[in-house]
């Protein structure tokens, strides 16, 4: 999934934020709290995209081909996928969405009701 496929995506995902930071990475956020990360345009990480899954998704994705322990946030059950064949764009829009499912139902429930979630 390219940088654009992902922010088309991710954009259209209930109150979300972006914002560019650490080195021109794309980083999407609900209720302030990161969910995924595309961490920059250039050609080496083109096709690189970050995400928090559960803790079985954790242990069985890091095992894969071309998916790694996301750098500096793998404690907290976050992937790195490092290639486009690591996962079809489905795949990775599923998992996408189930990070910001995991990381929203972590929101208090006035910020939930703020946004206008129901989980």
């Amino acid at each position: 999934m390219t940088r654009q496929e992902f922010d088309q995506y991710c954009v259209n995902l209930k109150s979300t934020s972006h914002v560019v930071q650490w080195g021109n990475a794309s980083v999407w956020k609900i209720g302030g709290k990161v969910f995924a990360i595309h961490p920059g345009l250039n050609g080496k990480h083109i096709h690189t995209i970050s995400f928090k899954c559960s803790e079985l998704n954790y242990q069985i994705l890091s095992q894969l081909e071309d998916i790694i322990p996301a750098p500096y946030l793998a404690r907290g059950n976050w992937v790195q996928i490092t290639t486009k064949n690591a996962m079809n764009n489905q795949d990775v829009k599923d998992y996408i969405k189930a990070s910001y499912t995991i990381i929203a139902k972590k929101l208090t429930k006035k910020l939930q009701a703020e946004l206008g979630l129901t989980l």
